[in-house]
């Protein structure tokens, strides 16, 4: 069984996350800044494949009465991509990860402020996570 990315998507950095091979915990592993979304799907394909990824679970944010936001839209449009690319692909809630995150981080002594990569890769572990609890993966 191969391995689950979690990806927590943004105009700016996109957050990632692993799962190890018994798809039991997820783990923080990398946040990717600054790419054009080819470059972006480029990375992401030589990612799954070093890794043996064969399933990516996208966070996606709604608002917290269960509303579309703009950037629902995005991220949909991110995860319809990814699987015209022909990767499987999953939804996940992610309200509050980056909150969640960040009080990790803090009761690591951590500080947040400048530390957007890593929240941005510790929400994608949450996100994924949250995932392999929910499905028994």
């Amino acid at each position: 069984m191969g391995r689950v990315l979690g990806i927590d998507y943004g105009a700016r950095r996109v957050g990632l996350a692993l799962s190890d091979p018994l798809r039991v915990i997820a783990s923080p592993f990398r946040t990717l800044t600054g790419l054009r979304e080819g470059e972006l799907f480029a990375e992401l394909q030589q990612i799954c494949t070093e890794q043996e990824v064969e399933l990516v679970v996208v966070g996606l944010p709604l608002g917290m009465k269960n509303q579309e936001t703009a950037q629902t839209e995005n991220v949909r449009e991110f995860a319809e991509r990814l699987a015209e690319e022909g990767w499987a692909v999953e939804l996940e809630d992610e309200r509050l990860s980056s909150v969640s995150a960040t009080r990790s981080l803090i009761q690591q002594n951590i500080k947040s402020g400048h530390n957007k990569d890593l929240i941005d890769r510790t929400a994608a572990a949450i996100i994924l996570q949250q995932y392999l609890d929910r499905t028994g993966q």
